[in-house]
């Protein structure tokens, strides 16, 4: 029991040393305290807002962590529940709160939690220094905090590494990354966002291993298609297909028969020999049927009086 309740507090303080390390690249981003025309939130009001960060590179959920703008919190004598009572959690439910790696979430002060996930009852006065603390899940651990002198209307207090800075109104920028400008050069940017040129080397050699790759992969499958041609060639040449070589000589009798017929056709001035000899052996088998009427060889004339009796009496009296 002994072996085994040590090995549970090992592996409990490895967790949540992990899992504290992982709540150190959460930090506040930016803050704006008197709003009168920066960002709305969804019902159109101008609030007070605060920015968090993710400085990581991988994804880390914000839930259950605390902001407060009361810096008796930060008396170590104080129970957990008392500092519970002066802060305001990031509550569950919101899918924003699963940050990734360099992004950002607003929430709004002196909200109502009633109209969202991101509205915090968080205390902001205007025009006035603030000190703004992060604490982790267990309201005790200090995770980042920040002292923002008074600001007017529309300035914003902003992180840039580990420096923070006034903005003015149009360099404000909630939900991005800070101190963006405009008017900067690709390379410019690219130097600011990749200092040490990984970013680049990443992308340059994946580029490259990509095209060997799919170069690999054509000329693979150009040889295999090579290698198949040559081979049914060398079949085709030792041993023909025998449906092949069948037809091939079909066709070729089919030719021959067509070109005698063409030449007979000419000589016979278009009279087919066998077509001729067919229609005299029909006629000929007709006639052997009795198809036809069949005459009996005697003339039969009918007598008939007619004015030409008296002229061929007195015509045959001459000869008596």
């Amino acid at each position: 029991m002994n072996k085994f309740g040590l090995l549970c507090c090992v592996l409990l303080s490895s967790s949540s040393t992990m899992f504290g390390q992982g709540a150190k690249n959460i930090v506040i981003s930016e803050v704006l305290t008197n709003n009168t025309a920066s960002i709305q939130d969804e019902f159109g009001e101008l609030k007070a807002w605060i920015e968090i960060e993710n400085t990581s590179f991988t994804t880390y959920n914000i839930r259950g962590m605390y902001l407060t703008t009361d810096r008796s919190v930060l008396d170590q004598n104080m129970s957990v529940s008392e500092r519970i009572k002066l802060m305001s959690i990031i509550p569950n439910g919101e899918a924003q709160t699963n940050l990734g790696g360099r992004q950002h979430i607003v929430f709004y002060a002196n909200s109502n939690p009633a109209q969202g996930k991101r509205h915090l009852p968080l205390r902001m006065p205007q025009s006035e220094p603030l000190w703004i603390g992060l604490y982790n899940g267990n309201a005790v651990e200090l995770i980042d905090s920040v002292t923002i002198p008074a600001l007017n209307a529309n300035y914003s207090f902003a992180r840039q590494g580990k420096k923070w800075s006034v903005k003015a109104p149009q360099n404000v920028t909630p939900g991005t990354e800070n101190f963006i400008k405009t008017d900067e050069t690709k390379d410019v940017r690219l130097k600011r966002e990749d200092p040490y040129g990984i970013g680049i080397t990443l992308l340059a050699m994946g580029i490259v291993f990509t095209c060997l790759t799919v170069l690999f992969l054509f000329f693979t499958l150009f040889g295999m298609i090579m290698r198949h041609m040559e081979t049914a060639k060398k079949v085709a040449n030792k041993q023909p297909i025998k449906p092949i070589t069948k037809t091939v000589e079909k066709t070729a009798e089919i030719g021959h028969k067509t070109g005698v017929i063409l030449q007979e056709g000419l000589k016979t001035r278009g009279i087919d020999k066998e077509v001729y000899m067919a229609v005299i052996g029909m006629a000929l088998k007709q006639y052997e049927d009795d198809v036809h009427d069949v005459e009996s060889g005697v003339i039969t004339i009918k007598q008939k009086s007619s004015s030409w009796n008296d002229e061929f009496l007195q015509m045959t009296q001459f000869h008596q």
